[in-house]
């Protein structure tokens, strides 16, 4: 669950997943000019796809956490640099395998008629 008032962040392009907590506050601090202990999550994919790692800060410390996924990529956008916000629902989909930016509907209603 992300917490209320916390922004996602994703960091385009693709990032060394050699880094651990500290690298990548780093990271979010010189490449990103974003305050890493400020409590948004920030999203880093690495450059084959299937490995993402999020860091956050609670206001106690910082988290990692990481996914592989088994088949597949996870959706990222083209550019090379820079950031976009997500909502918490995207992350879902986004941490899924799902494509975040365009998610289709499984289920329509019937037409009345």
């Amino acid at each position: 669950m992300i917490p209320p008032g916390a922004r996602v962040w994703i960091a385009l392009g693709h990032t060394d997943m050699r880094k651990g907590m500290q690298g990548l506050a780093l990271l979010v601090q010189q490449g990103l000019k974003r305050n890493p202990h400020g409590g948004d999550l920030f999203v880093f994919r690495d450059r084959a796809g299937s490995l993402i790692k999020i860091i956050w800060h609670d206001g106690i410390g910082m988290s990692l956490y990481a996914k592989r996924l088994e088949k597949g990529r996870f959706v990222w956008p083209l550019a090379k640099e820079g950031t976009v916000s997500l909502t918490p629902s995207q992350l879902a989909c986004l941490l899924e395998g799902i494509d975040w930016r365009n998610p289709q509907d499984t289920w329509r209603p019937a037409s009345a008629g």
